[in-house]
């Protein structure tokens, strides 16, 4: 390995920084990682504060953060004169997504382990589980989401 005043290829940046060299180049294509110095062959070059800015991104992913919100962290931990509440409010508000999500899917699970509970699973024919998914009903869409469809839908024409 050559030396880290030389800098890293993208493959020796992108293991350092637990990523796959594609994540890598995704990453800068997205402006999440500024574009780096090539070499005269057109390989990439890459230093510790490259690294540094992708194991960011990395544990932003890890703790589920989206590619938008990673965005608006990193311009926030770039920016030293930031107040934290402002990077709170956004952790905040993932928090609640997740919280949401969690409650959405602690749902989705206690129905489907009653269907699996009623469910014979024998020879027979018969099946609580399909007869659930069968059965389903979508709900009426609000007023609010019917006047946002009238909006979107072209004027018919009249002859």
């Amino acid at each position: 390995m050559k030396p880290i005043s030389d800098g890293m290829n993208i493959g020796e940046a992108a293991e350092k920084a637990g990523v796959t060299p594609k994540m890598v180049r995704h990453y800068e294509s997205l402006g999440l990682l500024p574009r780096v110095h090539r070499t005269e062959s057109g390989y990439r070059v890459y230093g510790e504060s490259e690294v540094h800015t992708l194991r960011f991104i990395k544990r932003s992913r890890d703790l589920g953060f989206s590619i938008p919100v990673i965005g608006e962290l990193v311009k926030l931990w770039q920016d030293r004169r930031r107040p934290s509440a402002s990077v709170k409010k956004v952790a905040s508000a993932h928090l609640a997504e997740l919280d949401r999500k969690i409650t959405e899917m602690a749902s989705m699970r206690k129905t489907l382990g009653h269907l699996i509970h009623c469910c014979q699973g024998d020879d027979r024919p018969d099946c609580p589980i399909l007869g659930d998914l069968e059965s389903f009903v979508a709900p009426a869409p609000t007023e609010t989401k019917v006047k946002a469809r009238a909006l979107k839908a072209p004027a018919k024409r009249t002859a």
